[in-house]
């Protein structure tokens, strides 16, 4: 009797068993994903992150000094007559000019870019940007440019000045940005020269 009730379990559960999908063995190995234990944390693909430490510091100086003088001088004298007539004309033109420019920029920042593209010869094409926001006032930082694979630190880092073709921007706009921006009245008076 016991046995009879057992029957109908072990039916219904070769049952289930036969309607299961088969087991299927995956590999833990992944090719696209895989890097050995041993290696460093160097980008290898498009997608992979590096970071880029912005560190830009550049100044300018010109002078200029211009100094020019110019002396003429004409004169007519004529004897008619027993008279002398005489007429003279003289010129001088003195030009001095002096102008000096002096411009610096320094940027010290840290960003993470994504890689873009690799190029045949193994060079990484990174772009990114980033967007602080404080305060009602917005910094925006883009870096892009070439990368040669060496240049990365076993770290996944790399140097502003290691980049090839870059152009990094720094922006901002909020409320300082405005008040130190001239008033429109005043770029008006600026194009002629007042």
């Amino acid at each position: 009797m016991r046995y009879g009730y057992f029957l109908p379990v072990l039916a219904w559960a070769a049952c289930a068993a036969c309607a299961a999908p088969p087991a299927q063995a995956t590999s833990l190995y992944q090719p696209a994903t895989y890097q050995p234990y041993t290696s460093d944390l160097r980008p290898r693909r498009v997608g992979d992150l590096i970071t880029v430490m912005v560190y830009e510091s550049s100044s300018a100086s010109s002078s200029a000094n211009t100094s020019a003088g110019r002396d003429a001088a004409v004169g007519v004298e004529v004897h008619a007559a027993g008279r002398a007539h005489g007429a003279g004309a003289a010129a001088n033109n003195q030009l001095d000019g002096r102008g000096r420019t002096e411009r610096a920029g320094r940027v010290l920042a840290q960003i993470t870019v994504a890689i873009r593209e690799i190029t045949e010869s193994g060079d990484l094409i990174v772009a990114g940007e980033q967007l602080l926001e404080v305060n009602n006032e917005k910094q925006q930082i883009k870096v892009e440019g070439r990368v040669r694979a060496q240049d990365v630190s076993d770290a996944n880092v790399v140097l502003s000045t290691r980049i090839a073709n870059a152009r990094i921007s720094y922006a901002g706009e909020g409320d300082l940005s405005n008040i130190q921006r001239p008033a429109w009245w005043h770029r008006f008076l600026t194009l002629f020269g007042l």
